[in-house]
């Protein structure tokens, strides 16, 4: 099974860069869309602050995702791997055939569970509900992710909703000039939402990656690899440069039109969701929590503003992500494993 570990590996690499290409250029829209960076600035920034955040953002959402989906069987729990990320991945090309922003983390959530499921039925999956609904009110796998989206998504809207009501009053007779401050303002908010996405969105693969070679090694998993770590944010930040345009379009001007208040009202709630998952070592989608903000400051504004079919269709891909790459996983679960000999 060392050459199934190895094309997880790989597989998993290549998952990170077309990561960067949807959820890290996510990042990058709405700093664009009101002019407060060029496109190139922008996604420079974003970029390497996505790449220090890779590096120095920890293991603790690593460690959630890789306890996930638990099995008895090495080759299967290779196999479940591969066939994850395969569908995650599939699931991000689609989505940017279509230029709709979709969640990486919620493709690899659904792709783990499908693909467990296809393995060994229902109670390989670390649901969590049992624990959650417990005197203790423990969170652990599933339900720790989806409390931790409804919270972001939560923290996303609203936060941003009242952040621009409260700027809107007090900017209401400030000048012109004011947009020079909110415009630096953005560059800070954005470093850190770049930064803390970093820190989230490789931690996923990192440990999928750590799962793989403790697999093939025989050992238990207790550490994401350095190189690992620089590998996947060097791919990362490609990823982000190689630049998701269609998807930036989408978030930074087909649903709301932005400027500098706009976006630093948006950015930085999303930074504050962002920054508390991690911290408390949930994986979440930067994808789905920016565009709650988008549709959060446009909605304080004016909801006759927002292009709310734009936002709908968003909301659906978002909404049935994990389905879909549940059954894309389960299908190729079935169609990898004989020739795996699981």
């Amino acid at each position: 099974m060392l050459e199934i570990a190895i094309l997880i590996v790989l597989f998993a690499f290549a998952f990170t860069f077309t990561n960067g290409f949807q959820d890290a250029s996510s990042i990058a829209a709405t700093f664009i869309a009101s002019r407060s960076a060029s496109p190139k600035a922008g996604i420079l920034l974003v970029s390497g602050m996505s790449f220090l955040g890779a590096i120095l953002g920890g293991s603790a959402v690593a460690f959630t995702l890789a306890g996930l989906v638990v099995l008895p069987s090495v080759d299967a729990m290779l196999v479940v791997l591969l066939v994850a990320l395969l569908a995650a991945s599939s699931w991000n090309i689609i989505t940017r055939r279509f230029d709709l922003p979709s969640s990486s983390t919620h493709g690899l959530v659904g792709g783990l569970i499908g693909g467990g499921m296809a393995a060994a039925g229902a109670g390989c999956v670390t649901w969590g509900f049992d624990e959650l609904l417990s005197p203790a009110h423990e969170l652990t796998g599933l339900s720790l992710i989806l409390v931790f989206f409804v919270i972001s998504v939560l923290i996303g809207f609203f936060g941003s909703y009242f952040m621009y009501r409260v700027t809107a009053v007090l900017l209401r007779n400030a000048k012109r000039s004011v947009n020079t401050t909110l415009v630096r303002l953005n560059w800070i908010a954005a470093a850190v939402m770049a930064f803390f996405n970093g820190a989230n969105d490789t931690q996923k693969q990192m440990g999928i990656i750590a799962v793989a070679l403790a697999a093939a090694g025989g050992a238990a998993v207790s550490v994401v690899p350095f190189w690992v770590r620089c590998t996947c944010a060097v791919l990362l930040a490609a990823g982000t440069v190689s630049g998701g345009w269609g998807i930036m379009k989408t978030l930074g001007n087909r649903i709301f039109k932005m400027s500098p208040v706009h976006s630093f009202d948006s950015q930085f709630f999303s930074a504050a969701s962002l920054g508390l998952s991690t911290i408390a070592g949930a994986p979440v989608s930067s994808t789905q929590v920016i565009t709650m903000s988008v549709l959060g400051v446009g909605a304080a504004e004016n909801p006759r503003k927002v292009r709310w079919t734009t936002g709908k269709k968003i909301l659906i891909t978002m909404a049935v992500t994990i389905l879909v790459t549940m059954g894309i996983a389960f299908v190729f679960y079935r169609i990898v494993a004989p020739f795996a000999g699981v």
